[in-house]
């Protein structure tokens, strides 16, 4: 049974854990590059993009795919439309395979916001110091608010002609704990988070120092999946891959 999944996340790194050595499976780990060092994968990877939808499902049909995991980052939206597009032209099965959103708590101070531009909008017009834990490509927007400072976050360094003016820079890989997050915030005199809702425990530390120290979050929500299916747990998506396997 071939098994192409769509990676990059935590939740791709455990379901290649889960499927490497058996012999009833070929599977493939296939990331969009976005990063300079991805982390090790137990299953065979290629790395880069499949030149579209057109790509993708000429991909499914020379390599053979039986089924497709879309494991992507819950904002990998594009790349989400493409696989769903590619898999309904071919008649690949496809599941999406994400962690739950965060959700807001009781001391929580929240302000969720549909699209990064939203979020600019959302900072206001007085200076602000903001943690902004965005993701590179999502940096140029915060251009548009120089009056800010901005404490960036990122794995590998931004090209720097998308950062905004006024910015601390700061290199780092999750997972991130409480501690660590409410020093920095409290190193940097953060006034304001802002985050994209990406779910899972890797960066939710950020989330309870902000709680703890009483401080805003701008929260962009994500777009809605656009799979067929959507599973949250490993065992569920095991599950569905045998559940759809070609007879023999």
């Amino acid at each position: 049974m071939r098994v192409l999944i769509l990676g990059g996340t935590t939740e791709a790194t455990a379901l290649a854990r889960a499927l490497a050595g058996r012999k009833d499976l070929d599977a493939i780990l296939s990331l969009a590059g976005r990063t300079s060092a991805p982390a090790e994968s137990a299953l065979p990877m290629r790395v880069g993009g499949f030149g579209g939808i057109e790509g993708l499902a000429a991909y499914l049909t020379s390599e053979t795919i039986d089924v497709v995991l879309d494991a992507t980052h819950p904002f990998a939206a594009q790349m989400s439309r493409h696989a769903a597009a590619a898999c309904a032209q071919v008649g690949a099965p496809l599941l999406v395979y994400t962690r739950p959103a965060w959700e807001p708590l009781k001391d929580d101070r929240w302000t969720t916001v549909a699209t990064m531009d939203d979020a600019v909008a959302a900072l206001g017009p007085q200076p602000r110091t903001v943690f902004l834990t965005v993701g590179r490509l999502s940096l140029p927007a915060f251009k548009a608010a120089p009056q800010h400072t901005y404490v960036v976050r990122s794995i590998d360094e931004p090209d720097r002609s998308d950062l905004p003016p006024r910015h601390e820079l700061v290199l780092a890989r999750g997972p991130f704990d409480v501690a660590a997050e409410t020093a920095l915030i409290q190193r940097f005199s953060v006034d304001v988070v802002v985050t994209k809702n990406s779910g899972g425990k890797a960066t939710a530390a950020k989330l309870e120092a902000a709680r703890t120290l009483g401080l805003p979050v701008i929260m962009v929500d994500r777009p809605p999946p656009s799979g067929p299916r959507v599973e949250h747990r490993l065992a569920a998506v095991l599950d569905w891959i045998e559940a759809h396997r070609p007879p023999p």
